[in-house]
């Protein structure tokens, strides 16, 4: 083996021009699919990262029992919240972990009445992770003194004709499912670029919502914010450990629906990965083809000095797999230096946030990832590529007869 590899070595610096175009066209294409991972990534967390957000966070801890009836937003209240969030903040991984009260009622004006979603916050917590927080277009944010005031989305406003300051009624489900009324203040207007969201979720103060509902000093939620999607099995096993008498849940479970993209648009992009690694993978079999009549007389001395045809192609095939592992070698360089520079500097999406309702949730910039999270699958795709390449050039190599070769001109 030893052998096959100090001349295969030595044969690809003796051919160094088509060496060089190998290991480039496998580089490149090994980096491309580091650039695009990194964007991807960068792209999930601008927008499924911050949907997530609106939703109530990566994770989500509720009362055993919770989870069966969540469809009617049940005000299952917490054992000790206070605990759940020390155990979540443990966590390097967590960005914010607050209370929360959610339920269903009505909010109704002079235009009429609409089904919402009612959700009491911690205003102080929120304020960093909240999208609404970070969109608003008139009024304020909540503060915790806000007793009587509401904060609604643009799409509901205009639904209802509503602004800043004015009065409406707001009528939520308590306790035993009594339902409670009260008369609550306009004091701040979010956009979110999305009026379905914005027409069916309301916040309140959690002070508010805990008088309103009887549920003094209690929550039935806790919303946690983690840095980065993908950190969530790591968070809720610590957390699990620490905690009993909870669920526990992440997105991933919560809403399905939207784990289900994730996955498959990394499955339709690993496709197309695998395509572009092909073509060039294409290019490395002519090259190496092409290696076959220039060396065609190398071949028949090789042939001549009592190599076998079997040992003829596996040096052709060592020379391809060499080039290949060069070419992640390179790669992987190329890929990290790319990707570095653009998480330095971001890319500006800004002007593409009204194309679509996903992409009203890109805040501005989008800074990419590493692109390590498939990076070796990637690396092995592209050596098994270039091994594979290399086979029919070296059957046609091993199909030489010695003496032809040697007279070829």
């Amino acid at each position: 083996m030893q052998f096959y590899l100090r001349l295969a070595w030595r044969n690809l610096w003796r051919h160094r021009r088509r060496t060089v175009i190998v290991v480039i066209a496998m580089s490149m294409g090994l980096s491309l699919m580091m650039l695009y991972d990194g964007m991807v990534a960068g792209f999930n967390q601008a927008i499924y990262g911050n949907a997530i957000k609106v939703l109530g966070g990566n994770i989500q801890v509720h009362a055993n029992g919770y989870q069966e009836q969540s469809g009617e937003n049940p005000l299952i209240t917490l054992q000790d919240d206070s605990a759940v969030i020390k155990a979540a903040m443990e966590n390097p991984q967590v960005v914010s972990a607050s209370r929360r009260i959610k339920t269903g009622g009505l909010v109704s004006g002079r235009e009429g009445a609409l089904a919402v979603e009612i959700i009491g916050i911690e205003p102080e917590p929120e304020q960093k992770v909240n999208l609404a927080a970070n969109h608003m277009i008139a009024g304020r944010f909540l503060q915790a003194a806000d007793l009587d005031g509401i904060l609604i989305g643009k799409g509901l406003a205009e639904a209802m004709s509503i602004n800043v300051g004015d009065r409406i009624a707001m009528t939520g489900r308590a306790l035993h499912k009594q339902m409670r009324q009260r008369t609550m203040t306009v004091i701040g207007i979010y956009d979110l670029g999305m009026p379905d969201i914005e027409k069916r979720s309301i916040y309140i103060s959690l002070g508010e919502a805990q008088s309103l509902y009887g549920l003094e000093n209690q929550s039935t939620e806790i919303a946690i914010t983690l840095q980065e999607i993908g950190q969530e099995a790591a968070v809720m096993s610590a957390m699990g450990s620490k905690l009993s008498g909870y669920e526990i849940a992440s997105f991933e479970t919560l809403f399905p629906e939207l784990q289900q993209a994730l996955g498959t648009k990394g499955a339709v992009m690993d496709v197309f990965s695998v395509i572009i690694l092909v073509i060039a993978g294409i290019g490395i079999m002519n090259l190496l083809l092409m290696a076959i009549y220039e060396r065609t007389r190398e071949i028949g001395l090789l042939g001549a000095l009592g190599l076998r045809p079997w040992q003829i192609s596996a040096l052709f095939i060592t020379e391809g797999t060499m080039m290949g592992l060069i070419g992640v070698v390179v790669g992987i360089f190329v890929g990290v230096l790319i990707n570095g520079l653009l998480r330095q500097v971001g890319l500006d999406f800004s002007q593409y946030s009204t194309l679509t309702s996903y992409m009203a949730l890109i805040s501005g910039r989008i800074y990419p990832g590493w692109g390590f999270d498939k990076l070796w699958s990637r690396a092995l795709t592209v050596a098994i590529i270039s091994a594979l390449a290399s086979f029919y050039p070296a059957r046609e190599a091993a199909m030489r007869e010695p003496a032809e070769a040697l007279h070829y001109v």
